[in-house]
């Protein structure tokens, strides 16, 4: 109750009132007129006859007892669904299994609702069960993708192979499940462009929230600096990136030097991260590192046409030599557990 009460809060602090919302109010009163009359109001008329779908004395319009049954059971539908997704919202885990679990009930609403307006309509219960199963039958044969659909959606949910939440690439989409359905699967990108797939085609997926996603950043270094200075103030200021860049949670380590370019030497630095802030968190380390490196006079190389004397670069003294050489084996024992590059993108 306390959750519900929280939400509520929450939605009214929120609130904008607008077109489509004046409609729902519009909607919720009718509903809400509907059970009073259901329920409190009590008379022989033949309206309030037809409206009770609880009472099949007399001979109730039928017209009036089909839209009573329509109102009964999608509202009903309704407002078990949103009454689970509330006490459900703190849940980190089972959001997929609610959603189906919702879908179920959204379903198995409609197919009670076709039941009784067939036996309002005064067709027999027993020949609808016996047409049911043959109906069954030939849609069975002939909708074997939807129950291909079904079965994966099944297997997704039980077998716990991603949850509402998650961030997933599948199919070449990367994106994070917003709703996992009885048929159909719904991701977001960052863009909130929203890519709906049949669970059946979910074949191949990575799910990238599992574990700790790694971020890379690869900064070039002229050829006249030397390497083992650049090591030594990194060795006493790298602990600096990790204080500027909270979502980091494990590292960043030095990796050594990852490249000799045309006109680079790269040095490449890896952290761990949660998936969705791992974009965020190279751009980070790429400010950060290029910050670190103006304050030492470290410089960065780009294509220039030299017409002045080259550069005298710093020679790195025997004390840096030493604490050069101590923090790249301490780095590379730091960093036993982490890759070199991301899987995910080569």
């Amino acid at each position: 109750m306390n959750i519900i009460i929280g939400n509520i809060k929450n939605w009214f602090k929120n609130f904008k009132f607008t077109p489509a919302f004046a409609v729902k109010c519009a909607v919720a009163l009718f509903v809400l007129a509907y059970y009073i009359m259901l329920f409190f109001v009590k008379s022989t008329s033949t309206f309030f006859r037809s409206l009770d779908i609880f009472n099949d004395a007399g001979d109730p319009n039928k017209i009036i007892r089909i839209i009573s049954y329509a109102i009964f059971f999608l509202s009903l539908s309704w407002i078990i669904r949103f009454l689970i997704k509330q006490l459900s919202a703190p849940l980190k885990k089972g959001k997929a299994i609610i959603d189906m679990f919702c879908s179920l009930i959204k379903y198995a609403a409609v197919i009670v609702l076709l039941f009784f307006i067939l036996k309002a309509c005064g067709v027999d219960p027993s020949t609808i069960l016996a047409g049911i199963g043959i109906l069954g039958l030939v849609v069975g044969l002939g909708a074997q993708p939807l129950i291909a659909d079904i079965i994966a959606g099944l297997f997704i949910v039980f077998e716990n192979v991603f949850e509402v939440g998650d961030i997933i690439v599948a199919d070449g989409f990367r994106g994070t499940v917003k709703e996992i359905g009885i048929r159909t699967t719904k991701l977001v990108d960052t863009g909130g462009n929203i890519k709906v797939m049949n669970n059946a085609d979910l074949k191949s997926i990575v799910n990238m929230t599992n574990q700790l996603s790694l971020a890379i950043c690869d900064i070039g270094i002229e050829y006249g600096e030397s390497l083992e200075r650049v090591e030594a103030i990194l060795k006493e200021h790298l602990h600096e990136v990790k204080e500027a860049i909270p979502d980091i949670i494990e590292g960043p380590f030095y990796k050594g030097v990852s490249e000799l370019g045309d006109s680079a030497v790269v040095i490449r630095f890896a952290a761990n991260c949660d998936e969705g802030a791992r974009y965020q968190v190279e751009r980070d380390m790429n400010r950060q590192f290029k910050l670190l490196f103006d304050k030492n006079n470290i410089n960065i190389p780009f294509p220039q046409i030299v017409l002045n004397q080259p550069t005298e670069f710093e020679e790195a003294t025997k004390q840096q030599q030493t604490a050069a050489g101590n923090f790249v084996k301490e780095q590379k024992e730091l960093s036993k557990g982490i890759a070199d590059t991301d899987a995910n993108n080569f």
